[in-house]
């Protein structure tokens, strides 16, 4: 079983790409983020056509997260992240798959560091902390994937001095991470030595200037299960692209 997780970066005005990568990969389950539309406007028909169906939560312009699966039942558990009833903002997802809990996450960006943005995202990661430990402690296979938008360490990022002070890399985000880990989660990632992001400018994919910011994290319950994981970075060079590469883990 292979559960695949990229920032689509608009699923709509890379439709093209959503296709010919189920067709490509035919993922057992996909999870997006930062699909830039409502739920009535995903494209729901194209990805039916393909053999895919999909739980969305979506928004408008910004944002979005949806899970699409071929062969496996998806059962929405929640749509919202705990911890604060007047955020509107659509980044989580969290559902059942089998015995498997999985859980699509676009954690927000927080730049400028000087803005309520920055605060948005330290105290959205406070409340995903929460809810991790909480997942953390039900003794069952839990996932969660996304676009953490944080950059792990120094190795994860091709000039680490350049973001010193860019919100996805800065002490306390780095740090919340950490503490995120120490609940007993496992970084599938973290020895891979790929990069899962690369600007559109400047020819930052060309010359692999990139940085680590998508994660699967895993608890204990899956540690046997786990077969491999890595990224896809021939896809950030495919046509129209988005400006990630897909991350994918495999199961027994």
């Amino acid at each position: 079983m292979r559960i695949y997780s990229f920032n689509i970066n608009s699923v709509n005005a890379r439709l093209p790409l959503l296709l010919r990568f189920l067709e490509t990969y035919s993922p057992d389950i996909l999870c997006l983020q930062e699909l830039k539309c409502t739920s009535a406007q995903f494209p729901f028909q194209e990805v039916e056509k393909a053999g895919y169906k999909a739980l969305v939560n979506g928004q408008k312009s910004w944002n979005g997260v949806a899970v699409l699966s071929k062969n496996h039942d998806l059962e929405l558990r929640s749509d919202t992240l705990e911890g604060d009833s007047s955020d509107t903002q659509s980044r989580y997802l969290e559902l059942l798959t089998g015995q498997l809990i999985l859980c699509c996450i676009y954690v927000p960006n927080g730049n400028p560091v000087d803005s309520d943005k920055y605060t948005y995202k330290l105290q959205w990661l406070q409340r995903l902390a929460a809810r991790m430990e909480a997942l953390i402690t039900m003794e069952r296979p839990v996932l969660v994937v996304g676009d953490y938008n944080i950059i792990p360490t120094e190795k994860d990022v091709y000039k680490p001095e350049k973001y010193l002070k860019n919100a996805l890399f800065t002490e306390e985000v780095r740090e919340k991470f950490q503490e995120i880990l120490q609940q007993g989660w496992t970084d599938a990632l973290t020895d891979s030595g790929e990069y899962t992001f690369w600007d559109y400018f400047r020819n930052a994919y060309g010359r692999d200037a990139g940085m680590r910011i998508d994660h699967i994290l895993f608890n204990e319950q899956l540690k046997e299960r786990v077969l491999s994981a890595g990224v896809l970075k021939e896809v950030r060079g495919w046509d129209r692209p988005s400006d990630h590469a897909p991350v994918w883990i495999e199961l027994k």
